[in-house]
């Protein structure tokens, strides 16, 4: 790069922003980071957080970001949401105020401050319930949950605000996995890991039939340089991740189990049918970004996170209870009276 680069994570704080502001700090010489997060989970790192790797961090609720917060900055990567469909359902009023309204109203003010790049973190779960056919970026959408539907309802915002001034990529992140230093354990591959470290076995609730594409958090960061980088249309929306990392949930559960080695495995085989399933065609991705295609080995993935889960003090908890579940953290919060029950900190 000429000039050096300034790019704002919005959402720093989060499971994806540490991975991948040590990733663009490495693969963007002199690149300037700049970090801003509502701070929900500080507290809950489970390793050195890369403070390093940013030139500015600062609190602050994205809800809250006026064109005077993007001043100067050449791209946006919006991280920040609510993150899952538990914390959805329970928090569905603040999941559209945040996922959807407060990030089409950062892209207005960044647009209006004269930032070139905007980076949505939208998802593969917009899909829902899919048939036997690979899902592509064309296809009908149909969300079933309140997370889902965020994410649908922010592409849709983001479609008329994308100018040769204005670059916006939504990137339909196949659902994440992996080590990070702000590691979450309700992602389905590191609640596996987790639960079979901790019990010494995995218990799928669902029949394990549904579908679903897996991306680590690494290959998220590579996909995310290549969309604060990259030239051409305007606006792209496509999906993120690969067929080598898709899986049927109950088949992931023995390859997990086989990675680890003496790891039962019980399938609930008489559980209701989890409609969210679904095969997502990635090879638009694979056109465009040849260079920044997923790469992590399942079984070098499958280590590194069961490393990482052994050093955890879990304080006698399990893991479905512990402070790496998001909606264990945010009731929390709410039960403590820090947060209010739009997930607004009082005081």
């Amino acid at each position: 790069m000429d000039a050096i680069m300034k790019i704002m994570l919005i959402g720093h704080r989060g499971y994806i922003g540490p991975v991948a502001a040590r990733h663009l700090a490495q693969a963007l010489p002199g690149v300037e980071l700049h970090g801003v997060d509502a701070n929900w989970f500080k507290g809950s790192e489970t390793d050195e957080f890369p403070d390093d790797a940013f030139s500015s961090q600062r609190k602050a609720d994205i809800r809250d970001l006026g064109p005077d917060d993007f001043a100067g900055m050449d791209a946006v990567v919006a991280l920040a949401a609510v993150s899952n469909d538990p914390i959805g359902k329970e928090f569905e009023g603040a999941t559209a105020a945040i996922n959807s309204e407060a990030v089409l109203g950062a892209a207005k003010a960044a647009r209006a401050a004269g930032v070139r790049r905007f980076v949505f973190a939208s998802s593969c779960s917009m899909y829902g319930a899919g048939s036997d056919s690979f899902r592509k970026e064309t296809d009908t959408l149909n969300p079933l949950t309140a997370y889902a539907r965020s994410k649908v309802a922010t592409e849709e915002g983001l479609r008329p605000l994308a100018t040769d001034a204005f670059m916006v990529t939504s990137l339909r992140f196949s659902t994440a996995c992996g080590a990070s230093p702000m590691l979450r354990l309700d992602l389905v591959l590191n609640d596996f890991v987790a639960t079979a470290l901790r019990t010494g076995r995995i218990e799928v609730l669902s029949d394990g039939t549904p579908w679903r594409p897996l991306i680590h958090v690494e290959d998220m960061s590579r996909a995310i340089e290549w969309a604060v980088t990259r030239d051409g249309d305007t606006l792209i929306e496509v999906n993120v991740g690969s067929q080598d990392w898709t899986w049927q949930i109950g088949q992931l559960a023995k390859d997990v189990a086989a990675a680890l080695g003496g790891v039962a495995v019980e399938i609930n085989t008489n559980a209701a049918p989890d409609n969210r399933s679904y095969r997502v065609d990635f090879s638009r991705y694979a056109a465009i970004a040849p260079d920044h295609q997923p790469k992590k080995d399942f079984v070098e993935a499958v280590s590194e996170l069961a490393a990482q889960v052994k050093r955890i003090d879990f304080a006698d908890k399990s893991v479905r209870e512990s402070r790496f579940i998001r909606l264990n953290v945010l009731r929390g919060h709410v039960v403590e009276g820090r947060l209010d029950g739009h997930l607004r900190w009082r005081g």
